[in-house]
């Protein structure tokens, strides 16, 4: 078992292996739902998975969560640093995950051009308290995509989050700071 200052370099470095951020997630408190509420900033917790690097290059932001059935689930930022919120596309996704993600930003521009394109004001997902991995949390629900993400308390500003998504075995980390 990881010590606490272990689990802290790890969200520090944002990388590890999927079996401790696993290990993490586990050893983590579930949130409930008016925990959540609220607009959080995101990052990656890269564990060699497919989509690692793919929020960094896109520009993405984070997650909005308004009340329980109104979840902005994927807020970018345009070329001038305002933030817009993408609707999610199923077949796009599907597309974009049988690319090798670069580890530079060659892919960049044209991410950051098709998220333009999918612009929406209405919301994409809704929260609910579900069980994952044992425990009930606070648990965002695509409304569009066989996804949930879950969330466990890092602190009282942070929270890591896990994506199951249906199509994909390996599940997808990252960590949600707090907006003030």
């Amino acid at each position: 078992m990881e010590t606490l200052e272990n689990y802290q370099l790890i969200l520090k470095m944002g990388k590890t292996t999927t079996e401790k951020a696993l290990e993490l997630f586990d050893a983590l408190e579930p949130v409930n739902l008016d925990f959540i509420f609220g607009c959080w900033q995101g990052s990656g917790l890269h564990t060699d998975h497919p989509m690692d690097g793919l929020l960094e290059i896109s520009n993405w932001y984070g997650k909005k969560f308004i009340d329980s059935e109104n979840v902005q689930p994927l807020l970018f930022l345009d070329s001038q640093g305002k933030i817009f919120q993408v609707a999610p596309n199923p077949t796009l996704m599907n597309w974009v995950l049988k690319l090798p993600i670069p580890k530079n930003n060659s892919l960049k521009p044209l991410v950051v051009s098709i998220n333009s394109l999918l612009k929406t004001e209405k919301s994409q997902a809704r929260l609910r308290m579900m069980e994952y991995r044992g425990k009930v949390t606070a648990t965002m629900i695509y409304d569009y995509l066989p996804i949930n993400d879950s969330f466990r308390k890092v602190d009282e500003n942070t929270v890591l989050g896990i994506m199951d998504y249906k199509n994909l075995p390996q599940p997808f980390f990252f960590i949600l700071k707090r907006c003030f």
